[in-house]
């Protein structure tokens, strides 16, 4: 802590070498591990539980208390990995009685004027643009793109790999893979840059295609698309995932296909 202005509370553990700057303000119960930088103006309130080599810069209000009129003041933290970078005016809400706890995973990218709700779990190397907004009780897996100013409704979930273009608004589950866009929201593709670029062979990466044509270009309801997916396709760990994702889907997968 190099600022005399900012007002860290007695209870805060703060490791040696965090870099606090001026007229930030960190509330008792909050933890921040080795490396961290906290810009100026900005405030970590009770429950936050901060990684190493974090970056959070000025604005940012990290474990406020849930916007949830059923909130009273329960014990719930706010879980941030190490390597995460959240931009100005990010704002995080701590969890409720329902998973206890808000988290998001290491190697994460949050861009300025995002909010992530209460209860909200999301994986690793993940990148919210600018103004991205997730209500409470979403789920977002490893790798996910959300451009700007995308909006995710309450109790959705993102599969891993998945990128939803700038502007979308999620009402329904959005498989591991693919890329989601259009109004309402659509598969429009497999998220083929991303996967390249995370290692996916050409071959694996034309069994996903394989297995979202069965499912969106074939005119088969969901049923009859898992059906014939298990029936005439290898088993691999990509096709159990999307196969698993679809099966435990609790709002429902999005509907509709545009090519591009």
């Amino acid at each position: 802590m190099n600022q005399p202005l900012a007002y860290v509370h007695p209870g805060a553990k703060i490791a040696k070498n965090v870099v606090i700057e001026p007229f930030t303000t960190i509330h008792n119960n909050v933890e921040i591990g080795e490396g961290t930088w906290i810009g100026s103006n900005v405030t970590i309130m009770e429950g936050a539980r901060i990684g190493k080599n974090c970056s959070i810069f000025p604005g940012a209000v990290i474990s406020a208390i849930p916007q949830d009129k059923k909130f009273n003041d329960e014990d719930t933290i706010t879980e941030i990995g190490d390597n995460t970078t959240i931009r100005e005016c990010v704002t995080i809400n701590r969890g409720t009685t329902d998973k206890m706890k808000t988290k998001i995973g290491s190697n994460c990218w949050i861009m300025a004027y995002c909010h992530i709700a209460h209860d909200c779990i999301i994986g690793d190397h993940c990148i919210f643009s600018n103004n991205s907004t997730l209500a409470g009780h979403i789920n977002v897996g490893d790798h996910v793109v959300l451009a700007g100013m995308a909006a995710v409704q309450q109790f959705c979930s993102i599969g891993n790999h998945a990128f939803v273009t700038g502007g979308s608004l999620v009402r329904k589950d959005v498989p591991p893979f693919v890329k989601a866009a259009r109004e309402p929201l659509s598969y429009v593709g497999i998220n083929s840059i991303g996967l390249r670029r995370r290692g996916f062979s050409t071959e694996k990466i034309r069994e996903i295609q394989n297995i979202y044509r069965i499912l969106y270009q074939k005119n088969y309801n969901n049923t009859q698309a898992v059906a014939i997916i298990e029936a005439e396709m290898e088993a691999t760990p990509e096709r159990d995932e999307v196969l698993e994702f679809i099966k435990n889907s609790q709002r429902g997968i999005m509907k509709g296909y545009f090519s591009n």
